[in-house]
């Protein structure tokens, strides 16, 4: 899968150096960063679609730095770690990581489970390309060009959108957008929605309290308004 935005966490830098080298010849864009600190410092930059964070770093550890990336957004983790425990593995699996990965590890193996995440990402995001006047959203690859500038997109920022699009003309319900955006939640509360919808009306809209392209629709839910499909790949959303 190319040009997928990947997170590479690692204090140990010849194995940081090494794993980006080999990502980036297989057609990722990788950023580095050689501890959790930095880590956060570059989720300020731009979102990734992946982050593979060590679990034993000093400073601050693998564990602690998910849980502060998940605090920001819902962007999959992959753990690497020489920890085999298998009460660590389910523990890490169950709260922040989308899989987990023990060193010494196959690279062949560790691209493949990379690959798997990410399409199963993918395949959340049907919609490639849309346009609405003054803004062009992105959203599989969780951008958006708002009146000239990049602006980047959270996962769910991306799917929550992607969501819309695929309701069209037809508002989404409150009810349909926590069932289909936050499927993989154990609890879910509409004020996810709320959140949700005043952070993009901040990044999408010139003024966000008159919105108008992500509107609250008087029967109930959202939509987005004046917008064209560009194109679309895959299947619809179910």
């Amino acid at each position: 899968m190319s040009e997928a935005r990947l997170l590479l966490v690692d204090d140990d830098s010849t194995h940081l150096d090494a794993l980006a080298d080999r990502l980036t010849r297989d057609g990722f864009e990788v950023t580095r960063a050689a501890s959790g600190s930095e880590a956060l410092e570059r989720l300020d930059q731009a979102w990734p679609d992946l982050a593979i964070i060590d679990l034993m770093m000093p400073e601050m550890d693998g564990q602690t730095l998910a849980a502060r990336i998940k605090s920001r957004a819902d962007i999959p983790i992959l753990v690497l770690s020489a920890v085999v425990a298998a009460d660590s593995k389910a523990d890490l699996i169950a709260h922040f990581a989308e899989d987990y990965v023990t060193k010494p590890y196959d690279y062949v193996e560790l691209l493949a489970r990379i690959r798997r995440v990410l399409r199963r990402l993918q395949d959340q995001i049907p919609v490639e390309e849309l346009s609405l006047g003054d803004v062009t959203l992105i959203p599989r690859k969780r951008d958006a060009i708002v009146r000239g500038r990049h602006v980047s997109l959270s996962p769910t920022e991306s799917r929550f959108l992607a969501t819309l699009a695929a309701g069209m003309p037809k508002a989404v319900s409150t009810d349909q957008l926590l069932h289909k955006v936050w499927a993989d939640s154990e609890a879910v509360d509409p004020a996810y929605v709320w959140v949700t919808v005043r952070r993009l009306r901040q990044k999408l809209e010139v003024d966000p309290n008159e919105p108008h392209h992500l509107i609250t629709d008087p029967a109930g839910g959202y939509r987005l308004a004046a917008w064209e499909l560009r194109r679309e790949i895959g299947r619809r959303q179910p």
